[in-house]
């Protein structure tokens, strides 16, 4: 049974890994959120009512695995951590949402993996007690999973292209059997490190203690947020439906996903409003406007900013010389410039609920670019991006 103490100094040492996160890929009230849970899980643990010979029942495990998961590399864009997200009752459909309305739904990770947007639902209980069906008035998995998943087909602004359920000490396979046959659920691609080490090094000793947490025996599952259960927001026939708060383009009728979830994370994002002559005085004097300018607009359309990176990196330096002739120095220093800060990423705090809008010089010589240099995927994005601005 671990002890009192045991259980402090992994709290201590979780703040200190909180504290270490990069800011360039987690936000400070995310940070500051997770410092809040570790030290009222550390207050708890320093209160007085607790008995050594009583057995433990903690939630530091649960940070800790959530803090593992944001110290990887390729989580980036960490948008919110352990909190419910607020979602209209409505989904993206029109019809009224029967699981979570306007209370939303918890997450623990709001973030990109590998340059895509996805949800984070982080478990540290004994898989025997991962309950299926629920009982006793408690939510199974079964209900949670589903809630989550509408959630995230009803959430434009926020909506992932995958949920991804991180099961610290692992799954009972009837559980897993049910997840991959209702669910479609399947093991993740991406490889998340068996261990987590720490060192500590004690005040007055010469020893360094090994603080090691394993997450050999981890199960770690990918659903697709538009293969499960049904028409999803991204390929849901839109003709019938009206704007939500964050807007849907209803001339749309379907939306391809092969310009990029990224692409339509941003987009989505941002308010759609038909715009009438009569109204323009009026909308000029809100505080919801972004204004757009040429550079920005192909910077969201570009091939480069929407997945391209990699394969322009793996191709030979004489064939991109050869393709980009003059330009080549321009265009890898964009590609470096994508993976170290990805424009979608930076964009989509700045224009999510905001309107936006261009001059006609700037449509102009935006759709002329792209109608000389672009090419088939960057002309579909680029003819999407101006049906959302006014």
């Amino acid at each position: 049974m671990e002890s009192i103490e045991e259980a402090k100094k992994r709290c201590r040492r979780v703040m200190e890994r909180v504290e270490r996160l990069d800011t360039s890929k987690i936000t400070t009230s995310c940070k500051g959120t997770l410092l809040k849970l570790a030290i009222s899980e550390l207050n708890f643990l320093s209160s007085t009512h607790l008995h050594q010979s009583l057995p433990l029942s903690v939630n530091i495990g649960h940070l800790e695995a959530v803090v593992h998961i944001l110290e990887q590399p390729f989580i980036t864009g960490v948008s919110r951590v352990c909190k419910p997200i607020p979602l209209s009752p409505r989904t993206g459909n029109g019809e009224e949402s029967d699981c979570c309305g306007a209370k939303g739904v918890y997450l623990d990770i709001v973030c990109t993996l590998n340059r895509n947007p996805v949800w984070f639902l982080v478990s540290d209980r004994n898989p025997k007690y991962v309950s299926w069906e629920g009982c006793s008035g408690c939510k199974g998995l079964r209900t949670r999973i589903q809630e989550v998943l509408d959630a995230a087909r009803s959430s434009l602004a926020l909506m992932p292209s995958s949920v991804i359920l991180f099961f610290c000490n692992g799954l009972e396979h009837h559980v897993r059997l049910k997840l991959q046959d209702e669910f479609a659920a399947y093991d993740c691609a991406v490889e998340f490190p068996d261990c987590s080490f720490e060192f500590l090094e004690e005040a007055e000793s010469e020893w360094i203690n090994v603080l090691a947490r394993s997450y050999q025996g981890a199960c770690i599952l990918e659903m697709k947020v538009d293969h499960v259960g049904g028409p999803s927001v991204l390929d849901r026939d839109l003709k019938d439906s009206t704007p939500d708060d964050v807007g849907t383009d209803i001339s749309e009728r379907h939306i391809d996903t092969s310009l990029g979830a990224s692409f339509f994370s941003l987009i989505s994002g941002m308010k759609f409003c038909p715009l009438h002559v009569e109204e323009l005085g009026d909308l000029l004097h809100q505080n919801d406007l972004i204004n757009f300018d040429t550079t920005a607009l192909i910077s969201i359309v570009s091939g480069i900013s929407n997945g391209g990176t990699d394969k322009l990196l793996a191709a030979p330096e004489t064939e991109t010389r050869r393709r980009f002739k003059g330009n080549y120095k321009f265009v890898v220093a964009q590609v470096l410039s994508e993976i170290e800060n990805p424009i979608h990423l930076e964009l989509s705090g700045v224009v999510s609920g905001k309107r936006g809008i261009i001059c006609e010089t700037v449509r102009s010589e935006f759709k002329e670019l792209v109608l000389m240099c672009g090419g088939p995927k960057e002309k579909q994005r680029a003819d999407r991006l101006l049906k959302r601005l006014m």
